[in-house]
C-alpha cells in the first residue's frame, strides 16, 4: 500500500509521509528524564496528537506510558467528582484493554481492573491513592499524557484533579508519583479558570503552576518538508526541485502542519492530466493554494468562530491587516496571546504579525466577504472583470486604470481620513472578483505598514507586484520606487505596479512609466 499525506486524523510512518520528528522526541524525552509535568498547547490540526502517539513508542523502553484522550467525552463526565474519577479509572482500564501500554505488569493490570470492577475510586483522594499504588508497582516510572484537554475546560473537577497531581507532584520526594504528566490542547491550562469566569474578568488562576515551558518547536521548517518530499519522490519515482518547492510551502505555511500536508496532498491527488513531474512545480503549488483558499474546512471553520468570539482579537487582527498598523509581541496583551494560542498570531522579530500567507489571505477574504454585498467596489469590480482578460492573461494596467475612474466616481469627496484608513481595502474589494477563481493573492508581511503594503498576485502562473502606498511626498516615493524595483529582484520580475493614494489638494491624478535601471515601474496616482 501506498503512502499518502494525511490531514485528518494521527499519523503514522508506515501508513503516511511525515517529517523526520526525532530530534522533537528527544527534547521531550529530556523534559520527561527530568521529571517535569508540561503541557502541549498548540492550535488547532498542529499534530499534537501525532506527536503524542510516537511519545508512546519513543519512551516506553524506559518508561511505563498511559496516554488517553478526553475527546468524545461527555459533559457528564466532568459534572461531579465521582463521575470524574471513574472516568479516569476507565480510560486507564480501556489503555491496558487494548494492549496500548507496551510491557505493563500484571500486578498493575490488577490494580487498575479491580478500580473499575468495584467502581470503588469515587473521589479524588481515593484516586490519588490509586496513583501511587500504580507507580509504587511498577518497575519503570510512569509517565501519565492525556489528550483533548480542552474537553474538560470550564469544569472545576478538572482544575481540582490538577490541584491532586500538583500536591503530589510538591511532595514527589516522599511519595510514589508519575515521572512526568503531559497535557495537550489548544488552550494553555493557565486559560481554563479564565474560561470559568466571565469573560471580561480575564483571570488567570490556575492550580498547573508546576509546569515547566514547553518550548519545543512542532511548525516544519522548510529541511523538514524538503526531508518529506524527499521520501515521496523515492517512493512514486518522481522527478522534482525538491528544495525549491520546499521552499515555496513553506513560503504559504510558515511551516503549519496541517497546511504543508494538505498542499502535498492536493498536490499528490488533484493533478487531473499532468504528469506527477508538472504538478509538482511552483505552479503546481499556486494551484493547490488556490484550491485551499477556497476549500470550507474545520480549520477554517474555527478561525472564524474564534475571531467572533473575542472582539479583542478581531480588532487586532483587522488593523494589522487592512492598516497596517503595528503591534508588538507581548504574550501579556490578552488578545495577542489569545491570538498565539491559536496559531493565527506570530512572533516575528518582536512584532505581531498573521501567522502565515494561507491564514492572512483567508482572514482578507473573511473581512472583505462581510462588504461584498453591499459593496459598490466590489460589485463594479465583479461587472467590469471579463474586460481585463485578454487571450487568457490578466491585463493589470487597465485594472488600474478602471480603479482610478470608480475610486474618483465614489470616493472623490470623501474624507482623507477614512480613504487613508481604507484604501488597500478598498482596492482589494475592487480586485477579488477579477481575479477570483482563476488568481489569488497575497500580502508581503515584510512590507506591510501604515504607509505601504505590496499585495503579490498570481494569475495563471504568472505574478504581479503591486505596492499600494499613502503619498508623503516626492522624495518619499522616490524611494518607494527604488523599494519596488528591489522587491521585484526578489521575485525575478522586470514589470511592477505602484499605487499611490495621494491626499495634496493640488495633485494631479495620472498614469505614468518610470524606468528604473532595467525594471519598469506603471505608476498610479489616485
Amino acid at each position: 500500500m501506498n503512502r499518502t499525506f494525511n490531514i485528518i486524523g494521527t499519523c503514522y510512518p508506515e501508513e503516511h509521509y511525515m517529517v523526520d520528528m526525532e530530534r522533537r522526541l528527544k527534547e521531550i524525552e529530556k523534559l520527561v528524564d527530568d521529571r517535569k509535568y508540561f503541557t502541549i498547547n498548540r492550535a488547532r490540526q498542529y499534530g499534537k496528537t501525532t506527536l503524542l502517539n510516537l511519545m508512546v513508542q519513543h519512551l516506553s523502553s524506559k518508561y511505563l506510558v498511559f496516554s488517553v484522550s478526553f475527546e468524545g467525552l461527555g459533559g457528564s463526565a466532568f459534572e461531579k467528582e465521582a463521575f470524574f474519577c471513574g472516568m479516569i479509572c476507565k480510560l486507564l482500564y480501556d489503555a491496558i484493554r487494548y494492549d496500548e501500554v507496551p510491557a505493563i505488569e500484571d500486578s498493575v493490570k490488577n490494580i487498575i481492573h479491580e478500580a473499575v470492577q468495584d467502581n470503588r475510586i469515587e473521589d479524588l483522594f481515593a484516586l490519588s491513592a490509586m496513583i501511587s499504588e500504580i507507580c509504587s508497582e511498577a518497575k519503570r516510572p510512569v509517565v501519565l499524557m492525556i489528550d483533548e484537554v480542552d474537553q474538560a475546560s470550564g469544569h472545576k473537577v478538572f482544575l481540582d484533579f490538577l490541584g491532586m497531581l500538583r500536591s503530589k507532584y510538591l511532595k514527589r520526594t516522599t511519595r510514589p508519583v508519575f515521572q512526568s504528566v503531559i497535557l495537550a490542547g489548544v488552550y494553555d491550562i493557565k486559560n481554563l479558570r479564565q474560561r470559568i469566569r466571565k469573560d471580561e474578568e480575564h483571570q488567570y488562576n490556575s492550580p498547573w503552576n508546576i509546569a515547566a515551558d514547553f518550548c519545543v518547536d512542532m511548525s516544519f521548517t522548510e529541511a523538514d518538508i524538503a526531508g518529506m518530499l524527499q521520501d515521496y519522490a523515492a517512493d512514486r519515482n518522481v522527478e522534482m526541485e525538491i528544495h525549491s518547492i520546499a521552499a515555496e510551502i513553506y513560503g504559504y505555511t510558515s511551516g503549519y502542519p496541517y497546511l504543508v500536508s494538505k498542499i502535498c496532498k492536493l498536490i499528490d491527488e488533484n493533478r487531473g492530466n499532468q504528469t506527477a513531474t508538472d504538478s509538482w512545480s511552483k505552479e503546481g503549488v499556486t494551484e493547490a493554494v488556490k484550491v485551499l483558499l477556497k476549500e470550507p474546512g474545520t480549520l477554517f471553520d474555527d478561525m472564524r468562530k474564534k475571531i467572533t468570539d473575542y472582539p479583542e482579537l478581531r480588532k487586532i487582527i483587522y488593523a494589522i491587516l487592512f492598516r497596517g498598523e503595528a503591534y508588538p509581541y507581548n504574550p501579556d496583551n490578552f488578545a495577542i496571546d489569545i491570538g498565539a494560542m491559536f496559531g493565527f498570531i506570530a512572533d516575528q522579530d518582536g512584532q505581531a504579525v498573521i501567522a502565515n500567507r494561507i491564514f492572512e489571505t483567508r482572514l482578507y477574504n473573511l473581512f472583505l466577504s462581510e462588504e461584498m454585498t453591499k459593496s459598490i467596489t466590489y460589485q463594479t469590480g465583479e461587472l467590469e472583470k471579463n474586460q481585463f482578460i485578454k487571450n487568457g492573461m490578466l491585463d493589470m494596467e487597465l485594472v488600474l486604470k478602471k480603479f482610478i475612474q470608480h475610486f474618483h466616481d465614489v470616493y472623490g469627496k470623501s474624507t482623507v481620513k477614512f480613504v487613508e484608513e481604507n484604501g488597500r481595502r478598498i482596492f482589494l474589494l475592487y480586485l477579488k472578483p477579477i481575479i477570483n477563481g482563476v488568481g489569488n493573492y497575497y500580502i508581503e508581511a515584510q512590507t506591510r505598514d501604515q504607509t505601504r503594503t505590496d499585495v503579490i498576485v498570481d494569475y495563471m502562473g504568472k505574478q504581479f507586484v503591486i505596492e499600494v502606498k499613502i503619498w508623503r511626498g516626492d522624495a518619499y516615493n522616490r524611494r518607494g520606487e527604488k523599494q519596488l524595483t528591489e522587491y521585484l529582484d526578489y521575485y525575478h520580475l522586470n514589470y511592477g505596479y505602484l499605487l499611490s493614494f495621494n491626499f495634496n489638494k493640488n495633485k494631479k491624478v495620472e498614469m505614468k512609466k518610470i524606468v528604473i535601471e532595467d525594471r519598469t515601474i506603471l505608476e498610479v496616482v489616485v
